[in-house]
């Protein structure tokens, strides 16, 4: 399940990127996608989220928080991002994902975490300032940094948030009801901010090509994805299934060099290196004496 949702976001990476390209609007882009995922569900998920209501009602606080970090801030940010930076390097941060996810638990005690864990957040971390800096001092001495980079950490924190609370999670309800809920809460979010870029004078051309984009990401990393991600977190747990993110930026490192020429330079192989040494001691366990 984690292959299969890792794979289809790959994929959301360099479409992405293509919808840049297609001067489509980031918040725009990620309305549309929710709304349609939205359509897709609702004829399958109608009756059991009638029937869930009040405990729908009583956990609003957690699925509006799932909603925010993961539909909302997530995606749009992700989108915003491949604006200012290239699909290597924003898929490169996805692979300190699991060191967020480490964190969150830790500082709210979802999970228990060891001292290997905290390493392995500390050698992730150097990993993202490589990549943040390129290896470059005067960057980081002049805090130039690449503003898509930096939308990507914020992205990438909002996930862990989102990975770590999913294990709170107290009540029974399907996959794609709880992706339902989800997508609702965040496209109450997500309207406001795609009003304000159509009143700021983007605009939305109706093409073949726009309802290839939305149909990929309607299907693939919303429904597809979310719903693999949130069956394995539930299976094996948010730190286990975290470990599994940095197959994202594989695939997309891999789809980039061949449909946007990007190039995978000395900064990526160091900062990759670092971040998954943090990830193998992130995974160690460690037995009681």
């Amino acid at each position: 399940m984690v292959v299969c949702a890792t794979l289809f976001w790959a994929g959301n990476f360099n479409i992405g990127k293509v919808a840049f390209i297609e001067n489509i609007a980031p918040f725009t882009l990620a309305f549309l996608r929710w709304s349609l995922v939205w359509l897709i569900l609702i004829p399958f998920t109608y009756k059991e989220i009638l029937r869930l209501k009040k405990i729908i009602l009583k956990n609003f606080k957690l699925l509006f928080l799932l909603g925010l970090s993961s539909v909302f801030l997530y995606s749009a940010l992700t989108y915003k991002a491949l604006n200012y930076t290239q699909v290597i390097n924003a898929s490169l941060f996805n692979t300190a994902v699991p060191a967020t996810i480490i964190l969150v638990c830790f500082l709210l005690k979802i999970e228990k975490t060891n001292i290997f864990q905290l390493v392995g957040l500390l050698i992730s971390t150097l990993g993202i300032l490589a990549i943040v800096t390129r290896l470059d001092l005067n960057i980081l001495n002049s805090l130039d940094f690449n503003k898509g980079d930096l939308l990507m950490i914020i992205a990438i924190i909002s996930w862990g948030v989102y990975s770590a609370f999913l294990k709170k999670r107290n009540f029974e309800i399907s996959l794609l009801a709880l992706i339902q809920i989800t997508c609702t809460f965040g496209l109450a979010m997500l309207a406001p901010a795609f009003l304000i870029e159509l009143n700021q004078g983007y605009s939305l051309d109706i093409n073949l090509n726009l309802s290839y984009i939305l149909l990929y990401v309607a299907i693939f990393p919303s429904i597809g994805s979310y719903y693999c991600w949130a069956g394995a977190v539930s299976i094996i747990g948010p730190n286990r299934a975290g470990i599994f993110l940095s197959l994202i930026p594989l695939f997309s490192t891999f789809f980039a060099m061949i449909f946007f020429d990007e190039k995978f330079l000395f900064f990526h192989l160091i900062g990759s290196i670092l971040i998954i040494i943090g990830l193998f001691l992130s995974n160690k366990k460690i037995s009681n004496a």
